[in-house]
């Protein structure tokens, strides 16, 4: 008898536009991976309410969301794909887990540290608890593993800790998942400061490539990313700037570092960031394409996220069934 495929739980925020970060070291892996996980994929809304967003322009990046994962390969037949506040589980299970998890657990996490700043006061109580809304989220599906990079490892350690927890005290609720973090490609890092991960976050015009971006920009950005003194067009991490082209590079090329190597050998920075900005526009132009053909039929687009809901709804129930049972609720 065939065993079962491992579940495997990815969220992305619409908040922000999505960049060659996200699609490199995230979605191009989560299209890869379809065949060998049972996938459940969600655009987490109801996290990038945490700062206050514009209810226009986050509604249409949720649209612009989805029709970029679809560009890219998710395949609705293979995969779940949906809105997370479709699913009212999501919110229900958060609350819940904010009332089993200590304080100390949320204060000792360094993204609210980093997202709050100076403003702690001023802070939303969201973003102070959302790691709990990100552990349901995980919880929700009884996801086996979680893919992601190093800088999120923290926040599944605490989705294990919460589930270990809630099983110690009210029995066995939870599957208790695992990080899955990706060896190679899974940090891009910004143009502008190779020093900081690329982010939808930053404002500065050469810090990210967005995977929509017209052909004239992307080249545009590349040609002022930041560069060191040397010479040699080598991967090396102790460079980080050159090391972060090249490996732009690769990925969209799926050339072997050596070869790349030779291929630059005695060139300058001026043909690695003209080569560069050709194979980005070329790798990026069917997303775009498919993108712009999925948005513009925004009823159809509706329908498959409608049906992604539908899809993941009777797991999230029954999830919650438990979870309620072992509670003494309702």
């Amino acid at each position: 008898m065939k065993e079962p495929k491992k579940r495997v739980f990815s969220g992305i925020q619409p908040s922000g536009e999505i960049h060659i970060g996200n699609y490199l070291g995230a979605i191009r892996n989560w299209v890869k991976r379809q065949e060998d996980y049972d996938n459940v994929f969600c655009i987490v809304d109801l996290h990038s309410i945490t700062v206050p967003q514009d209810p226009h322009l986050l509604r249409r990046r949720i649209r612009e969301t989805a029709g970029i994962l679809l560009a890219a390969g998710i395949d609705i037949n293979r995969s779940a794909l949906f809105i997370q506040s479709h699913v009212a589980e999501h919110s229900e299970l958060a609350w819940i887990l904010t009332c089993a998890i200590p304080m100390g657990w949320l204060e000792r996490m360094t993204q609210f540290k980093e997202k709050s700043g100076k403003h702690r006061e001023r802070s939303s109580a969201g973003l102070f608890i959302y790691p709990a809304l990100m552990a349901a989220d995980i919880l929700l599906y009884d996801s086996d593993a979680v893919p992601v990079g190093e800088d999120q490892k923290q926040h599944v350690e605490l989705t294990r800790d919460a589930a270990q927890r809630f099983n110690a005290l009210y029995g066995e609720v939870f599957v208790v998942p695992e990080p899955f973090i990706a060896k190679f490609g899974a940090r891009i890092m910004g143009l502008d400061d190779p020093t900081k991960k690329m982010s939808k976050s930053e404002e500065g015009k050469g810090h990210a490539i967005r995977v929509l971006d017209e052909p004239d920009e992307i080249a545009a950005k590349i040609k002022r990313a930041t560069t060191d003194s040397y010479r040699a067009i080598v991967f090396d991490e102790n460079r980080p700037s050159i090391n972060n082209l090249l490996t732009i590079y690769q990925l969209f090329t799926d050339r072997r570092r050596e070869e790349i190597e030779a291929h630059f050998l005695g060139r300058g920075y001026r043909e690695l960031k003209k080569e560069l900005a050709e194979v980005v526009v070329e790798g990026l132009r069917p997303i775009q394409e498919r993108c712009r053909q999925l948005t513009s039929d925004p009823g159809e687009l509706d329908r498959i996220l409608a049906e992604g809901a539908d899809r993941v709804r009777p797991i999230a129930q029954r999830t919650m069934q438990r979870v309620r049972r072992s509670l003494g609720l309702g």
